[in-house]
């Protein structure tokens, strides 16, 4: 009896949970750019001797393809992958491949699949960045710092004057009185109210863990007063102009050189309706009104 107990545990937990099984030997690669890579996918015997094999690509903008469908490589990836019993290899990857590949098996009534994440490596370039050479005081200023080639996405940092800015300068003596925010993973340094204290040079630099980091062009910053006294005057000039546009035009329509509006004349018209000849006295000589006037 025990032995019998033992038996349909050993079948409860290997057997029927070893069915139609998939299995990866690495859920995760990383590979250098122009190298080889294998995507392992191994499977139980109870899919059958020739079960049906796919690959599907999905790539880090959420586009999905497939890679091997019916038996054969699709047409972008015939001379570029080999698909064997238990695995998928490029024979070279690129940046282009870094993304989920899933290996789908099916056959004996029976379904399953596994998902490699393949990450190709490539160091980071020279960054694009954008600083503002000069900002007034008190508003908001946005530097942004990009690089479209590094893989996996990198990380940025600020620097001012060459000296590395902190995540939170609230933690830094030295920075404490700087009210910047910095995100790590899209490169921007916001500065929500600039002032005096954030004139510098700055510039960006890019890192992935592939290569040395990179870093973009430097760019002096300069924060400008509000000109105060320039917008008065703006704004007396733009006073003066409008006071002299509209004494213009009153004098001209005092002098007659403007065209006058023609004068829109209501006039009354009185239609009289002429008797007919048969109309008059009817025979009981009662008079009626026969004709009338129309105002």
């Amino acid at each position: 009896m025990l032995t019998f107990v033992f038996v349909f545990l050993s079948i409860s937990v290997t057997g029927l949970h070893a069915a139609f099984t998939v299995s990866v030997f690495y859920p995760s690669i990383k590979v250098k750019e122009n190298e080889g890579a294998d995507l392992k996918c191994v499977y139980t015997a109870d899919f059958g001797a020739t079960p049906r094999v796919e690959w599907k690509f999905k790539d880090l903008k959420g586009s999905q393809s497939y890679i091997y469908f019916d038996n054969k490589p699709t047409a972008q990836y015939a001379s570029r992958i080999t698909v064997y019993t238990g695995g998928l290899r490029f024979e070279k990857v690129t940046r282009a491949d870094t993304g989920d590949y899933d290996c789908e098996v099916s056959g004996n009534g029976g379904y399953g699949e596994k998902t490699v994440k393949l990450t190709v490596l490539v160091p980071p370039s020279k960054p694009v960045s954008r600083i503002p050479s000069s900002v007034t005081t008190g508003s908001n200023a946005l530097l942004t710092c990009f690089d479209n080639d590094g893989s996996p996405p990198p990380t940025y940092k600020w620097y001012k004057d060459s000296t590395p800015l902190p995540d939170d300068p609230s933690k830094f003596p030295s920075f404490k009185n700087l009210t910047y925010k910095m995100n790590a993973f899209n490169g921007n340094l916001e500065f929500p109210s600039v002032s005096k204290l954030d004139i510098g040079s700055y510039f960006c630099e890019a890192t992935n863990g592939e290569g040395a980091p990179q870093r973009g062009d430097a760019v002096q910053m300069d924060i400008r007063d509000l000109n105060v006294g320039g917008i008065v005057a703006g704004v007396i000039v733009a006073l003066l102009a409008v006071g002299l546009l509209l004494f213009a035009l009153w004098f001209a329509n005092k002098k007659g050189y403007l065209p006058k509006m023609p004068e829109s004349k209501s006039k009354t018209q009185a239609v009289y309706t002429q008797p007919r000849a048969d109309e008059g006295d009817d025979g009981d000589g009662e008079f009626r009104q026969k004709s009338s006037f129309v105002v």
